[in-house]
């Protein structure tokens, strides 16, 4: 059993802020029930799929989850969630919390009906600000927080967003850690609580924890920045067939680095690269030489040097060769598995590993409503009224022949 074993989740998240954060959930052994509307989410339809609505990113972050697909705008799939939300730990949302009310879902109705229950909203913003009711998307949430403008101050050029979805992940992982020490506190209060996660908040309390500097003090020290984040050469080094990343980085690091390349009299003799606080006063010259350097030999060379060295490298990956790496196929991270539907697909291991309770996917990713019966079943509905949900379109069966 894992860990979260017993716990009870509704799901009503969708996108992947949402879907990351209860996929954690469910891959750590809650019971997640995904409750989608009735086209389904959004995120079904991205990418190469060999059936509607199975797309490879909504694969990837809704394993480990039963789905049901009800109409929230009809009384009797409101009261169907209802009936849910009364069983349930947790009751998860990306919706914004004006469009909750509207459905008559507010937080002080789900309260009511269970007092006990975590509510967790991820918002895009605090709902104390006067960005309350904004929409917000991963590409809005990195322009808030900075991360086009750290992209042209390094490069020169044009801002550009982290080619990655990196805000909703983030802030995916920040609503586990904020949903859990809710778990907790209420084990000792008996009671259930709001729990809101702000995209905007958490994403610059990320950034600019690194970035603030200067700006720290009152009056400013310096106009903010990390230097060495900042520096135009800090990247892969290119090397005379490929790339190699590695960070040489504290003094240890530094002395063994010139010893292997035949350079015993450094770092000593030069007063750039003696210490810590000299290599970061000089670190865009540093880094520029370190280029330099790294074109002297192949990337092979320069991976077996700096491992011999106890210097920290890796390989520069792109999505085939990092299917092939040795360490990830040692652990069996990019496991083959048959879906029911999908057949043949990767589906990557959780990363966390548990020495007793043991963390596993518990099933593969639903077709849009799979279990809506069975879930309707386990909170008490009687086969006659679900066919009555179905025939008034408050509960949408799954598509057949797929």
């Amino acid at each position: 059993m894992g860990p979260l074993d017993g716990l009870r989740v509704v799901d009503m998240t969708s996108v992947l802020m949402g879907p990351h954060a209860t996929q954690i959930l469910g891959d750590f052994g809650a019971d997640v029930v995904k409750v989608e509307a009735p086209d389904g989410d959004l995120v079904r339809q991205i990418g190469p799929a060999r059936n509607k609505g199975m797309g490879p990113m909504f694969l990837n972050v809704n394993r480990s989850k039963r789905s049901i697909s009800l109409d929230l705008k009809k009384e009797e799939g409101r009261a169907a969630l209802l009936r849910l939300v009364a069983g349930a730990d947790i009751l998860a949302y990306n919706i914004r919390p004006q469009a909750m009310a509207r459905l008559g879902l507010s937080a002080a109705e789900i309260a009511r009906v269970n007092p006990r229950i975590i509510q967790a909203a991820m918002v895009g913003h605090g709902q104390d600000g006067p960005y309350a009711a904004r929409p917000a998307y991963d590409d809005l949430i990195q322009g808030g927080a900075c991360l086009p403008y750290l992209y042209a101050r390094v490069t020169g050029g044009r801002p550009s967003y982290v080619p990655t979805a990196i805000a909703d992940r983030i802030v995916g992982l920040a609503s586990v850690n904020a949903i859990l020490a809710a778990v907790v506190e209420r084990e000792r209060s008996g009671e259930g609580q709001l729990v809101e996660i702000p995209m905007f908040e958490t994403m610059v309390s990320m950034v600019m924890a690194d970035h603030l500097g200067g700006l720290t003090f009152q009056p400013p020290l310096d106009e903010g920045g990390y230097p060495r984040h900042l520096a135009p050469d800090r990247r892969p080094y290119a090397t005379k067939d490929g790339h190699v990343c590695a960070l040489i980085y504290n003094d240890g690091h530094w002395r063994r680095f010139f010893a292997a390349i035949g350079r015993p009299e450094m770092p000593d003799a030069d007063p750039r690269y003696v210490n810590f606080a000299a290599r970061m006063a000089h670190i865009d010259e540093v880094y520029a030489e370190l280029g330099e350097i790294f074109l002297t030999r192949t990337t092979a060379e320069w991976l077996t040097l700096l491992q011999e060295a106890d210097i920290p490298a890796m390989p520069m990956h792109d999505f085939e060769s990092v299917l092939a790496d040795p360490h990830l196929d040692a652990v069996d991270f990019f496991a083959e598995v048959d879906h029911p539907t999908e057949g043949r697909i990767r589906s990557m291991a959780i990363p966390a590993k548990f020495s007793r309770s043991e963390a596993a996917p518990t099933r593969l990713a639903p077709r849009q409503g799979e279990q809506g019966v069975e879930i309707l079943a386990e909170a008490g509905y009687a086969a006659e009224e679900i066919e009555a949900l179905i025939a008034a379109g408050a509960l949408i069966a799954p598509e057949s022949g797929r």
